[in-house]
């Protein structure tokens, strides 16, 4: 398991090797330029010394005890001078590990002699050219240990920084504490928010998501509650009525009697199975149910189907049930979803018309958005309940209730809602032609309308 105090360690620690590894090398390449100014100043210094030493006439040695170039702690030994008269002649026979070749100009340069880099000044003298010279390499080894006598100090401040750093972490991550214990706190009984008005504003963005969840998650479940209490409400009286029925059929002994017991006891369970279709279909038309693979839906042949599974059930009640599909309109949907939201509103449709009228099913393209239209001439809902009207198990007061009918279970509208909420598409209730009866209109986005038709 990740842990962030671990990890912030980790990268604080490597922070700090990192910069003190690249401090050191900074410090060493200070430390070498700096030694090259002094030390080259050093040469020219003892350069002139032994040029004016030669030009007065006096004997002065030249500087040559080390014999050969080894490696050893720097010291006085590594500086040697070489001098030539202005014609290149050399005043003093020079070992062979120091034969330096004749300069011919003054300066101070960087020259190699047998494989080993020195760092040379000439100067000039009167008569007298004097080179004084220092193994580069005696400079670099006394850089070197400048620049590692940092290392200790570093090492010590990391280890200082990272002993605060976990004191810092600690204290710092304690209100992540307190927030994860209040969290824990929290269970389907349980969900007030937590309080985040101490909190750090860096975890505020975090309380805010948590408190919001929290919310969403108390008003789902005051809707299931709710719901389960309007479902069990609701299907008490069905199941009333059918224990009351079988009561009859049990004592029941004439032919007749029996047989409307028969046919009211087959309604009652008809209600009752279409109740339970009706709620097993609410329930997977949910917003946040596991969405189906989405495929282009031809609502034309969506429609025209639709309306030949209910021309049976239309032409029983002498309706006239008709269908408007040319518009050549696809969506993508769930073709099973879409197919119970049609058949919702064509039931309903067909439910509250009166014999010998007309309900027509149609398709539309309205600024390039599909659009389904269902439309008949019964009551109509009213202006004062259309708000309510897709809400679970209403069904209004008024003539367009019928009490006692399989169809009037107050589901049809809310599963309509729910599946057209998850295609992004909306419900409005109008008023039919003549300004009698109902239109319910279906729009898609028009985002959501298939490419290819």
């Amino acid at each position: 398991m990740r842990s962030l105090r671990r990890g912030l360690l980790q990268w604080t620690l490597g922070a700090l090797a990192f910069g003190s590894i690249v401090l050191v090398l900074v410090a060493y390449v200070f430390v070498l330029d700096e030694m090259n100014e002094v030390l080259d100043d050093n040469l020219r210094e003892v350069a002139s010394a032994v040029g004016r030493y030669h030009a007065e006439g006096q004997s002065f040695p030249t500087i040559s005890q080390a014999t050969q170039p080894r490696a050893r702690a720097p010291d006085q030994s590594d500086l040697i001078t070489r001098v030539w008269r202005r014609d290149g002649q050399p005043v003093t026979v020079p070992d062979s590990a120091f034969a330096f070749p004749f300069p011919t100009a003054a300066g101070a340069r960087r020259t190699t002699l047998d494989g080993v880099e020195w760092r040379t000044c000439t100067v000039i003298e009167g008569d007298f050219v004097v080179l004084a010279a220092q193994r580069t390499a005696a400079r670099q080894e006394m850089a070197v240990e400048a620049a590692s006598k940092l290392l200790f100090p570093l090492l010590l401040l990391a280890l200082m920084i990272a002993g605060l750093l976990v004191l810092a972490l600690r204290r710092g991550l304690s209100p992540l504490h307190e927030a994860t214990t209040q969290i824990a706190q929290r269970n389907a009984l349980t969900l007030e928010p937590i309080d985040g008005a101490e909190m750090p504003r860096e975890l505020q963005p975090l309380v805010g998501a948590f408190n919001g969840l929290m919310d969403r998650l108390a008003a789902a479940f005051a809707v299931q509650q709710q719901f389960v209490a309007d479902a069990a409400h609701e299907l008490r009286s069905p199941v009333t009525a059918l224990r009351l029925q079988i009561g009859l059929l049990e004592h029941t002994h004439d032919a007749p009697a029996r047989a409307a017991a028969f046919h009211d006891a087959r309604e009652g369970i008809d209600r009752l199975q279409r109740m339970v279709e009706q709620l097993l279909a609410l329930s997977r038309a949910e917003p946040g149910s596991d969405d189906n693979s989405l495929q282009p839906v031809d609502l034309d042949q969506l429609v025209r189907d639709t309306v030949s599974a209910h021309a049976a059930a239309a032409s029983r009640r002498q309706i006239d049930l008709g269908a408007a599909a040319a518009s050549k309109a696809s969506v993508l949907a769930d073709p099973h979803e879409l197919q119970v939201l049609l058949n919702n509103l064509v039931r309903n449709a067909l439910h509250y018309s009166p014999a010998g009228s007309k309900v027509d099913v149609a398709t539309a393209l309205v600024d390039g958005a599909p659009v389904l239209r269902v439309t008949d001439n019964g009551p109509g809902i009213p202006q004062a309940e259309r708000a309510r009207a897709f809400d679970r198990f209403f069904r209004g007061e008024g003539p367009h209730v019928r009490e006692g009918d399989p169809a009037g279970s107050g589901l049809g509208l809310a599963i309509v809602k729910s599946i057209a909420e998850r295609h992004g598409a909306t419900v409005s209730l109008h008023e039919g032609p003549d300004r009698r009866g109902l239109e319910v209109r279906v729009q898609f986005a028009a985002a959501a309308r298939a490419s290819g038709h």
